[in-house]
């Protein structure tokens, strides 16, 4: 019974996740998701609560996988940079629900919160060994890796080669290793004059 119910819970989990990054949370529809996860509609109140909880787990649960899957190294701030870019390249639609979240439910939750503070401290630490450059603060770091990292997956005019088709694997190539020298050059130590 277990199986069966950790199962359905993880089926309409992906189906929320697909819904949500369609609609939002104002366009999201509840049976929808039931329909698409092949659930009653009331499973979804009963594991999740309402459409706005259950929103809140599918970020944590998506946000969670990420970081599992590109942990934060701030000793390779161009790799970690490459990485994020990589997994956003494999989960399109990653960045469409976590688009919505900004738009409908700005705030951090605690866990992305309790990430981020972990992250600066870590820069705030390696900048002091003199591993990254010092002349930037932790925040401004933390923003400017994000925003590099995700460019090329947040403006529209950007998705597609200039013939309108999708980006070819050589492009996207080149789009991190852009990104990745872009880092690089913000973050290495200036080289120490004699």
């Amino acid at each position: 019974m277990a199986r069966d119910s950790n199962a359905t819970k993880a089926r309409l989990l992906d189906a929320a996740f697909a819904e949500f990054a369609a609609y939002g949370i104002a366009g999201a529809r509840v049976d929808r998701i039931a329909e698409a996860a092949g659930a009653n509609k009331r499973l979804i109140y009963v594991y999740f609560g309402n459409k706005e909880q259950l929103f809140d787990i599918v970020i944590e649960r998506a946000l969670l996988l990420g970081a599992e899957s590109v942990p934060f190294d701030p000793d390779d701030l161009p790799g970690y940079a490459g990485a994020v870019f990589d997994h956003l390249s494999a989960h399109p639609d990653l960045v469409r629900l976590v688009t919505w979240k900004r738009l409908e439910r700005p705030e951090a939750t605690p866990a992305q919160a309790a990430a981020y503070r972990v992250k600066r401290e870590a820069l705030a630490a390696a900048q002091r060994d003199g591993r990254i450059e010092p002349s930037h603060d932790p925040v401004d770091i933390l923003v400017l890796v994000a925003a590099l990292a995700q460019a090329w997956f947040t403006l529209p005019e950007t998705e597609t080669e200039t013939d309108g088709a999708p980006l070819s694997p050589d492009r996207l190539t080149r789009h991190r290793a852009a990104v990745v020298d872009a880092v690089r050059r913000l973050t290495e130590p200036a080289p120490t004059r004699p």
